[in-house]
């Protein structure tokens, strides 16, 4: 079975709103929403995967950022551990730089049922705490 391992980053605005990705691929998640972040490279830490990633992405330029969870989801025909990092700041503004939509959504309006699988405990565990 497939394994990736995945950085991917949660920004929220001055709203309290944070920001969704779309999905676009070949296959059943085809128009769900993700956090943005991507695969990590050989040789490379979360944080370099995760900088990396967003600016590829969206354009932007990650100036602080902190771990917020791991966890690992196994699809039927892959095994996904991902980081997930709280991104506080960043230069730049946000944009679907492969074509993607964006959303920014506060996290109590978001339906879990339009995200990734793999992302739903990220939503759960943002509604849980006060540190974001």
């Amino acid at each position: 079975m497939n394994q990736l391992h995945v950085a991917a980053g949660i920004l929220r605005d001055s709203s309290g709103r944070i920001l969704i990705s779309e999905r676009l691929c070949d296959g059943p998640f085809d128009g769900l929403w993700e956090f943005p972040g991507g695969k990590i490279a050989d040789g490379e830490t979360s944080l370099q995967a995760l900088i990396r990633e967003l600016a590829e992405e969206l354009g932007i330029e990650v100036a602080t950022s902190q771990p917020f969870m791991e966890l690992r989801h196994e699809y039927p025909d892959r095994i996904v551990d991902i980081e997930f990092f709280l991104v506080m700041s960043w230069s730049g503004t946000p944009a679907g730089l492969e074509g993607q939509g964006l959303r920014w959504v506060l996290p109590s309006d978001l339906n879990p049922d339009i995200l990734l699988p793999a992302d739903v405990p990220v939503l759960e565990a943002l509604h849980r705490t006060s540190r974001y």
